[in-house]
């Protein structure tokens, strides 16, 4: 199949947002003892060459905090967003392996999740938990699947009355066999694309949970804690303690956005020879 050019241009764009997301978890990660390095005699300098986004009130650099606080919520996010993509997966599949009795207890339950507020069932998730990374990344698995369930859930309705699934189970095919086999090859791309669309909401969240103090501890590096820090002291004139973490994070989330629209495209099959 030949490849136009805008397609060709859209993958392009694709490796290159993935390059970049890599190089930036990496660097982060690499940087992670320096970024905590304090010294009270380059405390709130405003940003200059020698620190481009500035220092903190203990003197630590602002552009390797933000590195680092970047990289942890990236890695965060794709922890969670792959967790949260294999239990929607096996949540929306339910109806066609464990009969109409299991999928109205799922529907029921999907509703109820929906029905809390989002932000309040996270919080108290991550608070039961414990907190810290792994009280954040259960709270966020736990609660970012159900959108993508319900639109699997719809897709396996639809295909269980297509003639291919009906006749594979006259030819003796159980209900298992006939989901892993026929069902899944065609639940795949929506399962991709919104696993990648997941990681974006859940770098948010984290960040949010994080700044009202019910996430990540005070000593990580994470956007949220560097936000939440630079609230007292934005009166005083040091804008930069918030700006460019703040940008940093809005261009993560836009660079995930992206990315999960460029797949969806992609695997559209509508757009598949435009």
């Amino acid at each position: 199949m030949k490849i136009t050019n805008r397609r060709r241009k859209m993958v392009l764009w694709m490796v290159l947002t993935v390059l970049l997301l890599i190089g930036v978890t990496v660097a982060g990660w690499l940087v992670g003892e320096k970024a905590a390095v304090t010294d009270f005699s380059r405390k709130n300098l405003a940003p200059c060459l020698a620190y481009p986004f500035g220092t903190d009130f203990m003197g630590r650099d602002m552009f390797l905090r933000t590195l680092a606080g970047i990289s942890s919520s990236i890695r965060l996010g794709l922890i969670t967003a792959a967790v949260s993509a294999v239990i929607a997966f096996f949540m929306g599949m339910a109806s066609a392996v464990l009969g109409r009795t299991a999928d109205a207890l799922i529907s029921g339950l999907i509703d109820l999740i929906m029905g809390i507020p989002h932000i309040l069932l996270l919080i108290l998730i991550s608070y039961a938990c414990g907190k810290g990374f792994w009280g954040v990344t259960v709270g966020i698995s736990l609660t970012h699947w159900t959108s993508l369930a319900r639109l699997i859930r719809g897709e396996v309705l639809q295909l269980k009355e297509s003639n291919y699934i009906k006749i594979a189970s006259r030819l003796g095919h159980g209900k298992l066999k006939a989901a892993a086999v026929h069902m899944t090859p065609h639940l795949l791309p929506q399962l991709i694309t919104g696993l990648v669309l997941m990681f974006p909401h859940a770098i948010l969240h984290e960040a949010s949970i994080t700044f009202l103090g019910f996430g990540l501890p005070p000593e990580e590096p994470a956007v949220g804690i560097i936000l939440s820090e630079s609230m007292k002291y934005l009166v005083m004139g040091k804008w930069w303690l918030a700006l460019f973490p703040g940008l940093f994070l809005a261009a993560a989330v836009l660079l995930f956005h992206f990315l999960g629209q460029g797949i969806a495209l992609l695997l559209d099959p509508e757009n598949a020879h435009r």
